[in-house]
């Protein structure tokens, strides 16, 4: 791809319609046809922000190839040295959860399941197996790689997909080794991960063609620390009630924070969507409009029925006003220092809430109840993801034991829809809602 079509495709043409089409978008504000304003406060105008944010993004891809160096990660892999070297930075977990909420995930995965990749492994690996051998995807093509970068601390599955991705591809694989913590990181295993990035950094500069830039590296974990921050910041506001916000809206305003860390478009982006959540505190907006019970989601969305589980409990009073999910992208933030660059990264990925212990992730949520005001959990007993669900069975006793309150544990599987009935899922919600009255 030419630098001529990159600058016409990307920086002329579609930023000037997307942005023309935020501008309608917020101009003529409309809710969207299925909205229930029974039951809801008006959408987040940030949505069309989100949207151009999110389509740009995709956009660039396309026609970024022969431009910038072009990099697959995994969700919990250290980017920062990356996107420091200029790196355009693709996370197929996004894009299949993308898939997902599109409602094309299974035929992905079916396509991938026909030449013998097992129903039992992750669904977000099927649906990337399925778009790459198809060649099908909601944004229109995917760049392919020149560097792959996969890190140990969200699962073991990324491992041996990102292996399949560089055999297939033909590309540099970096494992980041993490060790998982029973108990807070030591210094030797901060030492062991920096070791790692340390030597990482003389491959990726070859792949990128040019040499790290320290003082523009401080500058990308800069922003990174700041973004963050802002997230932590913006789903701490549903700690109001009304909750101005609710999980289900997290989980779609959550893409920037997990695929554009480190970029100063991502900080502006939050501090919209941060005063826009101060607006409606002000003016006693909550999410849902009859808010009478709160309660916590743990593990992953279940992207192709978002709508359905905000709906259905929205028409309950139940808001859905704390996760762990999407609190694993904010509550790292302290650990982040502009001024100890790699030193800092080392200790961030180190303590993702997946490479620390059940009894750490059940004081997490206990503090979560608390401060949330919580007054049920729904626990996501994810198929596709067992290191996330382990646990949830004895956790679900804890809640009850510990903090009086109920918990119901709902079986699925975040990206395969094969694997959901409505009318169990409808039950365990009901059971909840007579549990929480």
């Amino acid at each position: 791809m030419s630098l001529f079509e990159y600058i016409l495709n990307y920086k002329i043409f579609g930023a000037t319609y997307f942005k023309l089409q935020k501008i309608k978008e917020q101009i003529f504000f409309k809710y969207p046809k299925s909205w229930n304003t029974d039951i809801f406060a008006p959408p987040l105008k940030i949505g069309s922000y989100t949207k151009e944010l999110i389509s740009s993004h995709y956009l660039e891809g396309r026609f970024v190839k022969g431009v910038k160096p072009v990099a697959w990660v995994t969700s919990g892999a250290p980017v920062e040295i990356l996107k420091a070297l200029g790196f355009y930075i693709l996370y197929p977990e996004n894009h299949g959860a993308l898939c997902g909420a599109k409602k094309v995930a299974v035929d992905l995965c079916v396509e991938a399941e026909k030449r013998g990749y097992s129903i039992d492994i992750c669904s977000y690996s099927r649906t990337d197996f399925g778009s790459i051998f198809s060649g099908k995807t909601p944004v229109g093509k995917l760049p392919k790689p020149d560097l792959l970068l996969t890190c140990s601390n969200i699962c073991q599955t990324v491992l041996y997909w990102y292996q399949v991705l560089s055999h297939y591809f033909k590309v540099p694989l970096l494992i980041i080794d993490t060790p998982f913590l029973y108990e807070k990181a030591k210094d030797y295993e901060i030492e062991y991960v920096k070791k790692q990035l340390e030597d990482s950094i003389p491959i990726c500069e070859k792949v990128a063609k040019k040499n790290l830039n320290f003082k523009k590296l401080k500058k990308v974990v800069k922003l990174s620390k700041e973004a963050t921050e802002l997230w932590f910041e913006i789903i701490k506001t549903a700690k109001n009630k009304p909750s101005p916000i609710s999980v289900f809206d997290q989980f779609i305003h959550m893409a920037p924070i997990v695929e554009m860390r480190g970029e100063e478009k991502t900080v502006k982006f939050y501090n919209i969507l941060l005063n826009e959540l101060k607006d409606r505190i002000s003016n006693g907006i909550g999410a849902v409009k009859n808010e009478k019970k709160r309660v916590l989601w743990d593990n992953l969305p279940i992207w192709y029925k978002i709508k359905f589980f905000s709906e259905f409990l929205a028409e309950n009073g139940v808001a859905v006003v704390a996760s762990t999910y999407t609190n694993a992208w904010g509550e790292l933030c302290s650990l982040i220092d502009p001024d100890r660059p790699i030193e800092s990264v080392s200790k961030t990925y180190l303590h993702p809430i997946l490479n620390r212990s059940t009894k750490d992730k059940l004081y997490t949520i206990f503090n979560m109840i608390d401060e949330f005001s919580i007054d049920g959990v729904i626990l996501h007993s994810d198929r596709s993801c067992k290191p996330y669900s382990i646990g949830q069975i004895d956790q679900r006793k804890k809640f009850i034991e510990k903090k009086q309150i109920p918990a119901i544990l709902i079986e699925s599987d975040h990206n395969d829809s094969r694997a959901f009935s409505d009318e169990q899922i409808k039950n365990r919600l009901l059971t909840l809602i007579e549990m929480m009255e």
